[in-house]
């Protein structure tokens, strides 16, 4: 990698608890007009006279986002059109950031012009109907500059465009060499490989673990689920809602990971905490199974075993059908109430398409891309980081990028599906208890919460 490396403190937007705040969803729900969410896909495109003279015309913008120090891509953008200038606002990370964005929307004054807006926060904000349809600014244009899942991301099934990708995290592993070199492990192709690799190491050598599956990152078990192929939420329209979390897959997914747990050959500890680090540093853990970003920030956070890592695709359930899922990354998303319709849609596309300004994510802010024209320049893959013995690990995680799959979507109240995983399925790793058993109470739980606030609700 170039450069320095992610502090820790950036990785706080990826924490899948820190996406969304509480959020009450009956009245919003009524107000939006019960299933009419598509309406807005068949609106007539701007046309380019109109783009052409709001370019032209002075604007200022405001635009909140916690990316650090992109001044430079904005400045790309004000040098193409000078007439637009951009206030740039760290509105916080996380709650701090949605908390802010929902309490403006709901006071009809001070929301920005365009928000920072995780993938899976996205289904929390259409819901109320706050984001501008892109899809009549010329949004659409640009689906195949990015990965094709990410696009399933950001648009809706009636050709709406809520916002335009900028970065991704395809899952894989990386893992120690030195310790599976020691102990003879070799790369594990197969989750059933995998399983019997964590019981021979922590045999061998019961200080160390093949993996840590944090008890507290249901981020990490969504991406698990992405790749196992499951559906755990599918909205229709605006007020009916199929939660699937205990389904055939999930509950695959619960026999492997807490009967690893129960065994006491994977550890559950929390991540992003001081022991967590400590673990990797001191050789805890033989593997990451982590996002694409994770490189980058294991490199900054794990020094002392610069050379000992690599990287690899997940293990897979299916050899012969390589897949993945993702966990984190985030969109630029123009909001609805906005005075500068145009000016917003522009930037919002100029930002993340632009190859200049994509290129800047990925080097200045080690942000992994979303375009496919980057994941594909000898550039950006070829890099060989000493950390990784030399290997070319951007290029192993944009081979991964392509085997995500398009069809993975999120709940309208992610606050409520992450915290509920933590206190049911997070908890059930953590004690070495029943995960099967608490995949069915953290069904039951969505599911009422759910009902309550005004949706139909289709079960598994």
């Amino acid at each position: 990698m170039p450069g320095s490396f992610l502090p820790t403190s950036s990785l706080s937007r990826r924490r899948f608890l820190a996406a969304t705040g509480a959020l009450s969803l009956g009245a919003a729900l009524t107000a939006c007009g019960g299933d009419s969410g598509g309406s807005s896909g068949a609106a007539k495109p701007v046309g380019q006279a109109d783009i052409d003279k709001a370019m032209k015309t002075p604007t200022r913008l405001t635009f909140w986002t916690w990316v650090p120090d992109i001044a430079d891509e904005v400045a790309l953008f004000e040098e193409k059109y000078p007439a637009i200038k951009v206030k740039v606002v760290n509105a916080g990370q996380g709650v701090t950031h949605y908390t802010k964005l929902r309490t403006a929307l709901k006071a009809g004054s001070g929301a920005p012009d365009l928000a920072q807006i995780e993938y899976q926060a996205i289904p929390t904000f259409t819901i109320t109907d706050s984001l501008l349809n892109l899809s009549r600014y010329g949004a659409s244009s640009l689906k195949d500059r990015f990965v094709d899942w990410t696009w399933s991301q950001v648009s809706g099934p009636d050709g709406e465009v809520w916002a335009i990708p900028q970065d991704t995290g395809p899952m894989g592993m990386l893992y120690r060499k030195d310790i599976f070199d020691q102990h003879g492990i070799q790369v594990p192709r197969t989750w059933e490989e995998f399983a019997a690799a964590a019981r021979s190491l922590h045999k061998s050598a019961p200080d160390v673990y093949l993996t840590n599956l944090a008890a507290n990152e249901p981020a990490a078990w969504h991406g698990l689920l992405w790749q196992a192929g499951a559906k755990p939420y599918a909205t229709s329209g605006r007020s009916t809602l199929s939660i699937s979390v205990d389904d055939a897959v999930s509950r695959k997914l619960g026999d492997y990971w807490g009967g690893l747990a129960k065994e006491g050959v994977i550890s559950t500890d929390p991540d992003f905490t001081d022991a967590w680090y400590a673990g990797f540093n001191k050789g805890k853990y033989a593997t990451w199974l982590t996002a694409a970003w994770g490189p980058a920030f294991l490199s900054g956070s794990a020094k002392s075993t610069s050379g000992d890592w690599r990287a690899a695709p997940l293990p897979q359930w299916d050899a012969a059908k390589p897949v993945s899922g993702n966990w984190g990354g985030s969109t630029t998303a123009v909001v609805k109430s906005t005075e500068n319709p145009i000016a917003a849609a522009q930037f919002a596309q100029f930002l993340n398409s632009e190859p200049a300004t994509a290129k800047m994510f990925a080097t200045k802010q080690f942000f992994f891309p979303a375009t496919k024209s980057l994941l594909a320049d000898a550039s950006f893959t070829g890099e060989a980081p000493d950390f990784y013995g030399g290997q070319k690990v951007n290029q192993v995680f944009a081979d991964i990028s392509g085997t995500v799959s398009t069809s993975f979507q999120w709940p309208p109240f992610l606050d409520q599906a992450a915290t509920d995983w933590t206190e049911t399925v997070g908890k059930s790793l953590a004690d070495k208890s029943d995960t099967v058993a608490a995949l069915g109470s953290w069904q039951s739980r969505l599911t009422s919460y759910a009902k309550k606030q005004g949706f139909t609700v289709k079960e598994s």
